[in-house]
């Protein structure tokens, strides 16, 4: 008799962490060059415009997304103003208009393995 075992699924907020890790890394590589978002400093993080805790449903969302210094993403709690100031003044008003529409949408969000999987590798394709 074959032993059939099941294979153990990663936990969900394993998976999450996992995506996260990637999705942040992508972040920071592509505006490594062009600097935080908010002050034009280095990228040392990936920083959120709708944070994660209250928005989790743009959590990996690209336009929400942006790299930020270590003292304007943690010090100064994401340098909002700044940060919607640098946003317009990369890609105009609309994209900010657009990205603030998404934040009216339905929240909170609960991602499923597939999602997380599909940004996994979406990202570390990209990230290539």
């Amino acid at each position: 008799m074959k032993n059939c075992q099941k294979k153990k699924l990663t936990p969900i907020p394993k998976l999450t962490k996992k995506t996260q890790t990637v999705f942040n890394a992508w972040v920071r590589n592509r505006d490594a060059e062009i600097g935080c978002v908010s002050c034009s400093g280095s990228v040392d993080h990936a920083g959120h415009y709708f944070n994660v805790g209250q928005f989790n449903g743009l959590r990996f969302t690209p336009e929400n997304c942006h790299g930020q210094c270590v003292k304007c993403n943690l010090f100064l709690s994401g340098n909002l103003i700044r940060y919607r100031q640098g946003l317009i003044a990369r890609y105009g008003e609309q994209y900010v208009t657009d990205l603030e529409a998404m934040g009216e949408g339905p929240r909170p969000y609960k991602w499923t393995r597939t999602e997380l999987d599909q940004i996994i590798q979406t990202f570390t394709i990209k990230k290539k």
